[in-house]
């Protein structure tokens, strides 16, 4: 038999009724015996666009208001499913049976339909508001959530206030702790929100959110692909320079360094290594020194480039200082990257103590050859110099960094990543 699209439709509407008043029926019986009525409005009380308030009845219990709040969010107009937007976050606000409850009686996809551009900002961020109550403590809800289409809804650029963008930051990040369960997030669909909140006039605390998302989706090698980007990159970048925001931006980064994609994105900025360095100096924040000696390790592991552009960039002296002075950690990084820079100067000179060159006919150099040659034997010479006084500052340490620095340095020859 051959059912029309319009007889399916109403009778999936009249499935979908019966099934919501069966639950309700349910739940009022079994709070039946602990009704509570309101002496006042609530709270977050919905100003609708047309400017009218809606209070409650004196004689609502929660019961009643939750089955109109769901009938609202199912079948009423825009206004009405705004008004059960705000009472669905007051409720669900309570306990986390009511909002795993909430979620069976088919809340949740309207929700995120609401937060479509064909509704208005205020009705949206009421959308956002009662979802972001459903997702508390609760990875079910946060799954439906993603399975009803929230990252794609999430992913619409916006123009809003600071409050609003706190908010759907607050959702994003909620979103992202899915993978911490095992559900796999599609990185591709929040990274323009995020991109586009990190990059706006965004408070500090909006951004904190941001990079906690970031970092989430960071945790997973299937989410490297659309993180390892030049834009990504380059903002996580420039959020590590500033040290309220470092330590996260830097812990996402590490995640990525360790990865053929994310290590070729870093190689290629020219930020890099200056801007790590430029943390290693930063004595007052061991945690972001002890990341940064991280990535820099990885970076410069089996890369001779990497460690020519660290060694132009001024990183011995910084790391001998580490060494001495820093966290434990960032001192045990530090000796292991000293190590591969003593390695490689005495792969370099030979030998001998003094610069090597050998003896070229007086006749056979050009003028162009004569001016290179002059420049690496002044580059020997410097280098020569540097690494003596890295000893002399070595010998005048108290004794026991010292003797753990000379001893670390010179027995140490292996060439893996122990920290």
């Amino acid at each position: 038999m051959v059912v029309s699209s319009s007889s399916s439709s109403s009778w999936y509407q009249l499935f979908v009724k019966l099934n919501f008043y069966s639950k309700i029926r349910r739940f009022m019986k079994k709070n039946s015996a602990s009704k509570r009525c309101h002496d006042e409005p609530a709270s977050d009380q919905v100003i609708m666009d047309r400017g009218e308030s809606i209070n409650h009845d004196h004689n609502d219990d929660e019961s009643v208001i939750l089955q109109r709040s769901v009938k609202w969010l199912l079948f009423g107009s825009r206004d009405e499913k705004a008004v059960a937007a705000g009472e669905i976050k007051r409720l669900a606000g309570d306990d986390l049976n009511r909002r795993k409850l909430m979620a069976e009686l088919g809340v949740i996809q309207p929700l995120v339909a609401m937060v479509g551009s064909e509704y208005n900002v205020s009705h949206r961020r009421l959308a956002v508001q009662a979802l972001l109550e459903l997702a508390n403590s609760t990875c079910t809800n946060k799954a439906l959530m993603v399975e009803a289409g929230i990252l794609s809804k999430l992913s619409i650029d916006i123009s809003v206030d600071a409050s609003t963008k706190h908010e759907f930051a607050q959702l994003i990040m909620s979103l992202s702790s899915l993978v911490n369960a095992q559900f796999l997030i599609d990185s591709s669909k929040i990274l323009p929100l995020v991109l586009h909140l990190l990059q706006s006039d965004s408070s500090v605390d909006t951004k904190m959110l941001c990079l906690g998302a970031l970092h989430n989706l960071s945790t997973v090698i299937d989410n490297v692909g659309s993180l390892a980007k030049d834009e990504v990159v380059h903002i996580l970048l420039k959020l590590s320079s500033i040290k309220e925001s470092s330590e996260k931006a830097l812990a996402t980064l590490g995640n990525l360094v360790v990865t053929l994609m994310g290590k070729k994105a870093l190689e290629s900025s020219p930020m890099v290594p200056e801007c790590f360095i430029e943390i290693l100096t930063w004595d007052d924040k061991p945690k972001s020194q002890d990341l940064s000696a991280y990535i820099l390790m990885i970076l410069a592991h089996q890369s001779s480039l990497q460690r020519t552009k660290m060694a132009e960039g001024g990183i011995v002296p910084i790391l001998l200082q580490v060494a001495l002075l820093g966290s434990p950690l960032a001192q045990k990084r530090a000796l292991k990257l000293l190590q591969w820079f003593k390695d490689e100067r005495q792969m370099k000179m030979g030998p001998h103590s003094g610069p090597q060159s050998r003896r070229v006919p007086f006749n056979s150099l050009t003028k162009h050859d004569n001016a290179d040659q002059g420049m690496k034997l002044m580059k020997n010479m410097v280098q020569q110099s540097l690494y003596k006084n890295m000893e002399t500052i070595t010998r005048r340490a108290n004794g026991d960094s010292s003797s753990k620095l000379k001893l670390l340095v010179i027995s140490s020859s292996s060439k893996s990543l122990p920290y």
